[in-house]
């Protein structure tokens, strides 16, 4: 075979391969085209792929990846980047204070609206966590995130003389991702700086996290039909592979829903999740809900009262969240082992059209068993 018709067969064949893969990503959803087209860029270095790390006192400060912003990303859709990180090099014990993350502009680092900013979330290892302080008992009860930053919610401190303790030399991983709902043209390179605070010095009360989040049923047969049965307390899943989940009786559950246009209220338990082996004293909470969410509640179905609520306010001139209200308390406030407990979410969907929701809570309670074992 000549060389003329080996470059032909092979420039076929390229052609072939583009036109598959084109074909293959226009039909992608928004959020893996984002995943693909980042690794793209990333790899090929036309934009910084490298996390930048500086560890200041008290501060531990990580600056992301460039993320370039090319179009509309709703929550969870946007360039997103993952880093492993340990606030020290060795085993000494350290107490996390607090997470901040700003969105900046990548070329000249200047501070961009929080609008870019989807949520940080930090992760850790709970097998070597909870080995270190020899509470292996607690292992694979829960999925271990520490706490998530999201829009609306970029700064998170806990009250005075409380943080979560761990070994400098643990890792964590933090988690950043974009977002842009109101600018369908732009083409915008954004980098996300996040920091830590922690403490060195002792006299700290420990912290532990449990995660509470609102999970509607859905038809497993037929998730996306609509309308629904008012009376059914089901939803329209945004989509059955992330953040779907079984009751244990073979019933499907969506975190990540449909909300129609107007005023809608969610609730559901959170019994299973807080794990409550005896009562607890709540410290603080980070929440995390989409735009459209108005008010988000912990509430007691025993007492028939809240144990508190976090009012939301939205933007008024765009699609966005302007401020969610955390919970912190030095005092605290008591969960029962004998109560019933649920999430209540309020949503006003302003628009014409369908939009996501999600509802959840990052719980800190006092650790007593923990304290005992850190002052023995």
């Amino acid at each position: 075979m000549g060389k003329p018709k080996i470059y032909k067969i092979a420039t076929v064949v390229a052609l072939l391969l583009i036109i598959s893969a084109g074909a293959w990503y226009a039909v992608l959803p928004t959020r893996h085209k984002a995943i693909v087209k980042t690794t793209l860029l990333q790899k090929t270095g036309i934009v910084d792929g490298d996390w930048r790390v500086s560890d200041a006192t008290k501060q531990y400060v990580m600056i992301s990846p460039t993320f370039l912003i090319d179009g509309i990303y709703k929550s969870m859709e946007g360039p997103k980047a993952s880093n492993y990180v340990q606030l020290s090099k060795d085993s000494s014990l350290l107490w996390i204070t607090g997470f901040h993350v700003r969105a900046l502009d990548a070329k000249t680092k200047e501070r961009l609206s929080n609008d870019f900013i989807c949520h940080m979330n930090v992760d850790f290892n709970d097998v070597n966590y909870f080995t270190n302080f020899g509470l292996t008992d607690r292992i694979g009860k829960q999925y271990p995130r520490m706490t998530s930053l999201s829009h609306g919610l970029e700064d998170f401190a806990f009250p005075k003389g409380y943080g979560i303790p761990m070994k400098g030399n643990d890792w964590l991983l933090v988690t950043t991702q974009s977002l842009n709902h109101n600018l369908p043209d732009i083409n915008q390179l954004v980098k996300h700086e996040v920091t830590i605070g922690y403490e060195k010095s002792g006299g700290i009360k420990p912290l532990m996290t449990r995660t509470v989040f609102i999970q509607l049923p859905y038809d497993k047969k037929d998730p996306y039909k609509q309308p629904l049965d008012p009376a059914s307390n089901q939803c329209i899943p945004v989509e059955t592979k992330n953040h779907s989940y079984d009751d244990g009786h073979g019933n499907k559950l969506s975190g990540h829903w449909v909300v129609p246009p107007g005023r809608n209220v969610y609730r559901s338990s959170i019994d299973a999740q807080l794990q409550m082996t005896d009562s607890l004293r709540l410290h603080a909470a980070a929440i995390h809900v989409h735009p459209f969410a108005t008010r988000i509640a912990l509430f007691d179905r025993t007492a028939q009262r809240p144990v508190f609520v976090s009012r939301i306010v939205n933007h008024k001139d765009r699609i966005g969240l302007t401020k969610i209200e955390p919970f912190s308390s030095e005092e605290g406030i008591w969960l029962y082992k004998s109560h019933q407990y649920e999430l209540v979410l309020e949503v006003e969907n302003t628009t014409a059209i369908d939009q996501d929701m999600m509802g959840s809570m990052f719980l800190f309670f006092y650790d007593a068993a923990l304290d005992g074992i850190l002052n023995r």
